[in-house]
């Protein structure tokens, strides 16, 4: 018995799975222009990758709208419900993969990092990290 508990406590105070299990939950987002929260977004795991969807719109004149400006699958999706991080694989300080900008219907490139255990650093961008733009997103408790 005092076997299992040690590995188990092991696994779980390992770097590995406290950065594995720290990103995943849900993330209320911030507009940038405005600085109102706009929306929750939940940050999963599926087969190794990291996703996002948007579980919750905060503006109620927002919770019907679609995406009107997007391309491709996502085109005139609503946007509650809709995937936004895009198959994150880990990197050594964080995650990188791909984001969605509903508002915009754009994809970027995006990191994800980890700033204390309810702060998350979003940055996206064009080409090179140096020319876009990072949010901070609150873990909802």
């Amino acid at each position: 018995m005092r076997t299992c508990a040690l590995y188990f406590l092991l696994l779980v105070f390992s770097p590995g799975f406290a950065q594995k299990s720290g990103i995943l939950g849900r993330w209320k987002t911030v507009d940038d222009e405005t600085g109102k929260a706009v929306s929750v977004v939940e940050i999963y795991e599926y087969k190794g990758r990291i996703y996002g969807r948007i579980v919750e719109l905060l503006i109620p004149s927002d919770r019907n709208k679609t995406c009107s400006k997007c391309e491709g699958a996502d085109k005139d999706k609503p946007i509650m419900g809709l995937v936004v991080i895009k198959g994150l694989t880990k990197e050594e300080n964080g995650y990188k993969g791909k984001i969605l900008d509903p508002k915009h219907g754009r994809i970027y490139q995006c990191t994800l990092q980890l700033e204390g255990k309810d702060k998350l650093k979003v940055r996206g961008f064009i080409g090179i990290s140096l020319i876009g733009r990072t949010q901070y997103w609150h873990r909802v408790k």
